[in-house]
């Protein structure tokens, strides 16, 4: 993807998030990997009022190359494209919310995965999801636990495509902006089901789950 593209994409997905109630008020981030760096929205930006040429540009070691200054989730982000990097779904786009029913599941702190495989959607197109306990919003540890849990879930031949900070909200990934836009709504909508059922919907039982690794490559 080429910086002008990136620059486009990220401010019609941040309107998008914002205008349906994915974001709200300067919560969450966007960020693009490009061949000589990395974009991200700024610090305190509103998701829904980007402008292309008011975004963070920062080299590949996150030192500062144009534009105001970078989200304070830059490093995580960072530890991110570098830990998927190696694994069958590397990060391209990074996006960060505080969407509200997947905040809502952490708030009696769950250990594990965040959502059982309860739609096929869910476990095709979004997967496992692990919870990183609560760290304080840029606490530098935050990056250190997701790199650990993108590499013990590569290592069971389960590549990830998100994680939940507790409390805080989901970090999810893909190649681009609209595809990472995609699996963001697949979990918010999933955690949104999984809370109207009460937390007591049946899950997908191993063969239906079976059927799913065979027909679509679901990484389950």
């Amino acid at each position: 993807m080429n910086e002008d593209t990136a620059r486009r994409d990220i401010c019609e997905v941040g309107r998008s998030l914002f205008a349906r109630g994915y974001v709200h008020a300067t919560a969450g981030n966007i960020s693009v990997r490009l061949p000589d760096g990395f974009l991200i929205t700024p610090t305190d930006a509103c998701l829904g009022f980007l402008s292309p040429d008011g975004l963070s540009k920062v080299d590949l070691q996150g030192q500062p190359v144009s534009g105001p200054r970078a989200s304070k989730t830059l490093q995580l982000h960072r530890r991110i494209y570098e830990a998927s990097a190696s694994t069958p779904a590397p990060a391209g786009c990074i996006i960060h919310t505080h969407s509200t029913h997947c905040v809502a599941l952490t708030l009696d702190a769950p250990a594990g995965d965040l959502l059982p495989p309860i739609t096929p959607y869910f476990v095709m197109k979004v997967g496992h999801v692990p919870v990183v306990p609560y760290l304080r919003p840029g606490d530098p540890r935050a990056g250190d636990e997701v790199a650990a849990q993108i590499g013990a879930h590569a290592a069971a031949d389960r590549a990830i495509r998100a994680v939940m900070l507790s409390r805080l909200g989901p970090n999810v990934w893909h190649d681009t902006p609209m595809q990472a836009m995609a699996v963001l709504e697949e979990l918010e909508e999933t955690a949104r089901l999984w809370l109207l059922g009460g937390r007591s919907t049946r899950p997908l039982d191993e063969a239906s789950i079976g059927e799913l690794r065979e027909a679509f490559g679901a990484r389950w």
